[in-house]
């Protein structure tokens, strides 16, 4: 019964790192295939240093994706997303204090993504503490 259920957690814990590997690995090539929609949501105080801004996180991104794949990088590359997570938080702070200006998305999602912040650290600590 016990081997069970620890066989169960670690088949959730697998999908839990796979999936959260697969949603930054993702990210962050896509801030190399569309940089422009990045560097729009950069704060007006770094816009300046957008285009280097997006390059930076957008690598953060596939390194902490990939790490987390790795048992030996998994707890370091958890840590590192979350202080990404941190960093990039102003973005959505700001779009949702500026919704003129992304017209495109829904007043509602960027809202939205505020508290889904704190959500995705607590998806990146979890899925990266075994």
């Amino acid at each position: 019964m016990v081997s069970q259920e620890l066989d169960r957690d670690s088949s959730s814990s697998r999908r839990s790192r796979g999936l959260l590997a697969a949603f930054f690995i993702a990210a962050g090539v896509n801030h190399f295939v569309k940089p422009g929609a990045y560097e729009k949501i950069v704060p007006p105080r770094l816009q300046d240093d957008a285009g280097r801004v997006v390059v930076l996180s957008g690598i953060a991104e596939l390194l902490g994706g990939v790490g987390v794949l790795l048992p030996g990088t998994r707890r370091l590359s958890g840590i590192g997303l979350i202080t990404l997570l941190a960093a990039i938080f102003p973005a959505n702070l700001y779009m949702a204090q500026e919704p003129g200006r992304f017209r495109a998305i829904p007043r509602w999602a960027l809202y939205a993504r505020l508290p889904l912040q704190p959500l995705m650290m607590l998806w990146a600590w979890r899925a990266t503490r075994r």
